[in-house]
């Protein structure tokens, strides 16, 4: 049985019990920002589907990259760090966060040319209005589609050198501060984010 995962970019073909690589997008028109950059130990929260399904979905699930599931030591599931069980299904579907060197060895594998414009990394200044990837997760039988933020995922640099790492909320479109020790605003606004299949 095949499925059709639906990306922003071309559809794919899959069989649902391989994993696909997915990466997570921001986008934003900056100013006065250095860098913005996804906490590796933050909650995320994103809604999630069955690829094999139209109606079966996972709304504002929450995980954290930095905790995985225990799993038994007879376990034949990978270590993961979120799984479903959908209705019917004999297997769990499974979510992986890819640390950068997986992430980097995953996207090699596929993508050999464009695995280094595909690494999740830092979004900078130079990146003000472009799509960025901030994270790389395989999955198993789900397919993440929409991603929530809620407070604190996300720590922002002003160009100055200021850290903005507390209330810092991207969940309304629009984020600003003011960076009192040079005298300047910092501010995103436009927000997006986007996952992809790759």
């Amino acid at each position: 049985t095949t499925t059709h995962i639906k990306a922003t970019t071309s559809a794919r073909v899959v069989q649902p019990t391989i994993m696909v690589l997915f990466l997570l997008y921001i986008k934003a028109e900056t100013e006065n920002v250095a860098e913005v950059k996804l906490r590796k130990d933050a909650q995320l929260r994103i809604s999630i589907r069955n690829p094999l399904s139209d109606y079966e979905v996972r709304e504002n699930i929450v995980f954290n990259p930095s905790e995985t599931v225990e799993q038994d030591e007879d376990s034949k599931q990978p270590d993961h760090h979120f799984a479903v069980k959908w209705e019917g299904a004999k297997k769990i579907s499974v979510l992986q966060v890819l640390d950068d060197a997986a992430a980097a060895s995953a996207l090699k594998k596929k993508h050999k040319k464009k695995a280094k414009d595909m690494q999740p990394r830092t979004m900078t200044s130079e990146d003000s209005g472009n799509w960025v990837p901030v994270l790389a997760m395989e999955c198993r039988g789900l397919e993440p589609y929409a991603f929530h933020p809620m407070s604190d995922e996300f720590v922002i640099r002003s160009d100055g050198g200021t850290m903005f790492d507390e209330e810092v909320e991207l969940g309304d479109g629009d984020w600003a501060d003011y960076d009192a020790e040079n005298d300047a605003p910092v501010s995103m606004e436009g927000i997006e984010f986007k996952f992809e299949a790759v």
